[in-house]
């Protein structure tokens, strides 16, 4: 027979706390406690397997279940000296949710569960406080009716104000017994009206009752979207926590309150938290009093009044923090913890590793690694890596106020205030004058890189995650949000209208990239301080991860940044991007618009030293570290300009008609750039502009050993290969390029390779790896290409395959290892296979995504490359997967 049920209390306990994903993280640190001997009430957790067995089930319990549960709360009845349903000692119960993941406030709660006319009798006359007994009965009904029958909240709260308006008070606890015997009856005559029957009485009819509101909750609407936002599995599931009541409204000798073993917002090793006398949780976080500060030092630093706990309880307050201590020791890191004070008896109701900062968990961390409480190896595992993105960007102040608009999605973190700006000139000449800026397009081209450099914000209303927009905003370090759908945007008339709200350029706007918020006028905003601890905590990283981490930049700025932030190399620099220039793009838009390969050439002259002049500064910058360039990609029609005005400027600068430009975009329009006449196959129609990057390349690489006396190997990279003869062509360019300037192909002054990012090219590598000296996976397009999937387009429905279970989360987010992953892993072989000494890189948006690094680290790829302001994350990230592959291997 399966075990569904798991009892605790009286100093032991039937689990432990390695049975959190069978009990949940509240069970089982509730067996945790008990059998560390802490005062915990009596109570037994129906396991996460039952969630999993009723939804399979068609919301249908296992047969078995209700005989363990009856078991389970007679062994409560007799460890709590009370009987559940009882009229004149009657057993009250908690039903609290317990997932194995932190989820606070996603699930449903019920409290003071058994009460009814007779019980409610019982409890009055046992504690002899009648108003106590009717108070909890009628917090029971208000909180059973709203999460079980589904009666609205708010109509409860409005008889009760009601009430107090009418018997002129201001406060709940002014209100008497006989106030809340009316209310209570109001209450069920609520219930009875909206349900059309009466309010349940049998305790066993409401036990079951919250039971499965709980488990249902598993599914609720704010339960999904936090799983969703975390990645926290559906299959996962729940576990219930019934629990014998403890009662903090007792009077003045109880309370309830909340406490943290060190500051969860600084780290600091001090206790931090609040507490209500003579009151219930609910009290502290519905607000509906002022909570009390713990400690005397907290008190004075609030300057309030009320006295601490410190001074008005202090036995118990000993008492409490002699337990903090216990439970810090034993799980070795900050506790969350909840109490209840019942008649000056301490009661531990939870304790879970606690919620804490990025900047605290760093303190925390290295701290406690410090002093020998955890490994630097635990250290290093207990940040989530995605955390760091808290301490590299501006964040909104949390005392600000905002109006918030409209949400997108948080494609790049950080928050920016900025007037609004609709085009990327528009952009660049306004903060030239000085303003900070928010460049709002319904999507953003490669042409507006400009622009986008210049703004302080992106704003876009399509696009994902990794949408034009998102890549390079992480890539600069910008926040950006996209995909903001309800957005109307008129470029016509420059105005941006959204919930009744109209932005004129000029206006100002917030964004936050960590969240996809958009609020109206300007928001306070807090710079980052890399603290000690983040250079500490890297550097031990650094100590145990085996990949290395290059960074995605070809801007100087992007590479100082990524160099500071610890990038080994350049894995991708996008010399398409240093093509949208202003002070070359004329020469760009002169060699597209050109007939013969001769005036192709003589335009290509122009491009030349400024192209030098990038390598130069990007080797310089880079000190010697590897540093890989990706040849030209883009469709060249991506660079012609696309509003009259700018074709009659590109006409009288090229010496050409309107006309001739027009004609030139048309031949080179595309029903399908993305696989149509662009990357290598550029190259193969016009070799003569891989020639001159490739010229630029090596006259750089010179100018750095003759002026400089630093030696350079540049990566040469060809994007869009499908084929090995696609390859030799092309290197052949490159290596009479390099003869001609008496570079010797084969001394390794040079290693030329390619980009994987097509399925056949993964299927060949093999033979591509007879020529190619490294692969670099840009698993971007290779996701496009593998799924037939636009990472432009697809934001409008990948949502609804997410929910509908078909992918576990946005492939373009994080690498699909099925599919994706399962080519770049044969790939990786076969290129061994053929060249033991290939190396091995991915350089899609992936290379910055935790889960991705991992699978990088286990395929046994060299290295990673990501936006620079992902580069502290990937190195943490892929400390975190040596050490998981450590484990997995010794176990």
């Amino acid at each position: 027979m399966t075990k569904w049920v798991y009892g605790f209390g009286d100093g032991q306990a039937e689990g432990t706390a390695d049975l959190k994903n069978l009990l949940g993280g509240k069970g089982a640190n509730l067996a945790e406690m008990s059998n560390l001997g802490l005062p915990v009430p009596p109570g037994f957790t129906i396991t996460t397997e039952v969630c999993t067995a009723f939804y399979d089930a068609g919301e249908q319990y296992p047969d078995d279940l209700s005989v363990q549960v009856d078991d389970a709360l007679t062994q409560v009845e007799m460890l709590a000296g009370a009987r559940f349903g009882d009229a004149s000692n009657p057993l009250l119960v908690s039903v609290r949710s317990g997932a194995r993941a932190s989820m606070p406030g996603m699930m449903d709660t019920v409290l003071n569960l058994g009460l009814n006319d007779e019980t409610v009798a019982g409890l009055a006359a046992l504690s002899g406080d009648e108003r106590f007994a009717y108070d909890s009965y009628r917090r029971f009904i208000q909180m059973y009716g709203d999460v079980v029958l589904g009666v609205d909240h708010y109509l409860f709260e409005d008889l009760i104000e009601d009430h107090k308006h009418d018997a002129d008070v201001t406060l709940d606890t002014d209100l008497t017994v006989d106030d809340w015997k009316t209310i209570v009856d109001q209450f069920k005559a609520l219930v009875e009206r909206e349900l059309g029957k009466p309010f349940p009485t049998d305790p066993k009819e409401q036990l079951w009752g919250a039971i499965s509101a709980v488990f249902m909750s598993w599914r609720n609407d704010r339960a999904n979207t936090y799983r969703r936002l975390h990645n926290i599995p559906e299959a996962w599931g729940t576990a219930v926590n019934v629990q014998a009541m403890v009662f903090g409204n007792m009077g003045e000798d109880s309370a309830t309150g909340v406490t943290f073993t060190r500051n969860p917002s600084t780290g600091e090793n001090e206790i931090y938290g609040e507490y209500l006398i003579n009151a219930q949780g609910e009290d502290v976080v519905a607000g509906i009093r002022t909570p009390q500060q713990l400690t005397i030092k907290a008190r004075q630093a609030a300057e309030d009044e009320l006295p601490s706990m410190e001074e008005a309880m202090p036995e118990t307050y000993a008492a409490l923090t002699g337990i903090m201590g216990t439970l810090e020791t034993h799980y070795r890191d900050m506790q969350d913890i909840e109490f209840t004070v019942q008649s000056g008896k301490l009661w531990m109701l939870q304790t879970r590793s606690g919620k804490r900062t990025a900047a605290a968990a760093l303190k925390i961390a290295v701290e406690m690694a410090s002093e020998g409480v955890i490994t630097r190896e635990e250290a290093l595992m207990r940040i989530e890596a995605e955390a760091l993105d808290q301490l590299l960007h501006p964040t909104l102040d949390p005392d600000a106020s905002r109006t918030v608009i409209t949400s997108g999605l948080p494609a790049s973190p950080g928050a920016a205030s900025g007037v609004v700006m609709f085009d990327a000139d528009s952009a660049e000449r306004a903060a030239h004058d000085g303003h900070s800026v928010i460049l709002v397009r319904i999507e953003t081209s490669p042409e507006d890189i400009h622009g986008m450099h210049a703004s302080k914000g992106i704003l876009t209303s399509r696009g994902g995650m990794t949408s034009h927009a998102a890549v390079v905003a992480r890539g600069m370090g910008r926040p950006c949000v996209s995909g903001a759908g309800t957005l109307n945007i008129d470029y016509a008339a420059k105005v941006l209208s959204v919930g009744g709200h109209q932005i004129r350029e000029g206006g100002i706007i917030t964004i936050d990239g960590s969240t996809g918020d958009v609020m109206l006028g300007p928001v306070e905003t807090i710079d980052p301080v890399l603290s000690d601890d983040f250079q500490t905590l890297m550097a031990w990283a650094d100590d145990v991860r085996r990949l290395k981490v290059r960074a995605n930049a070809e801007i100087p700025d992007d590479a100082r940044t990524a160099r500071d932030f610890g990038a080994e190399g350049i894995g991708l620099c996008r010399t398409e991007h240093m093509f949208f220039e202003s002070d070359r793009i004329p020469a760009v838009r002169e060699m597209i618009l050109a007939e013969t390969e001769t005036d192709r050439r003589r335009a290509l002259a122009k491009i030349l030293p400024m192209q030098r002049q990038d390598f130069v500064d990007l080797f310089s910058i880079m000190e010697g570290r590897p540093v890989t360039i990706r040849l030209l990609d883009p469709p060249l029609h991506e660079f012609l300009p696309r509003t009259d005005a700018e074709m009659e400027e590109t006409a009288k600068q090229a010496g050409v008609s309107v006309a001739t430009i027009r004609a030139r975009a048309h031949d080179l329009h595309e029903f399908n750039p993305m696989l149509g006449h662009r990357g290598c196959r550029l190259g193969i129609s016009y070799p003569e502009i891989y020639e001159m990057q490739a010229r630029a390349i090596f006259e750089a690489m010179l100018a750095m050993q003759e002026d400089r006396n630093q030696a350079v190997v540049p990566e040469i990279m060809i994007p869009l290969v499908g084929s090995r003869r696609e390859l030799d062509i092309l290197k052949q360019h490159i290596d009479g390029v390099a003869n001609e300037l008496g570079i010797a192909p084969d001394r390794g002054a040079y290693i030329i390779g390619t980009m994987i990012e097509l399925p056949r090219a993964a299927l060949m590598a093999g033979d591509i790896a007879e020529t190619a000296e490294f692969f670099s996976f840009g698993t971007n397009d290779l996701t496009q290409t593998t799924f037939g999937l636009s990472r432009d387009d697809s934001g409008a429905f990948l949502e609804d395959y997410i929910r509908g279970g078909i992918f576990a989360r946005d492939p373009f987010v994080s690498i699909d290892k099925d599919g994706v992953g399962q080519l770049v892993e044969l790939a990786a072989e076969r290129g061994k296979s053929a060249r033991a000494d290939i190396k091995l890189g991915i350089c899609g948006e992936h290379g910055g995504d935790p889960a991705s690094i991992a699978f990088c680290e286990s395929i046994g790829l060299d290295y990673v490359s990501c936006s620079p302001y992902r580069v502290p994350i990937a190195r943490l990230s892929a400390a975190q997967a040596a050490l998981q592959a450590n484990e997995d291997a010794a176990s």
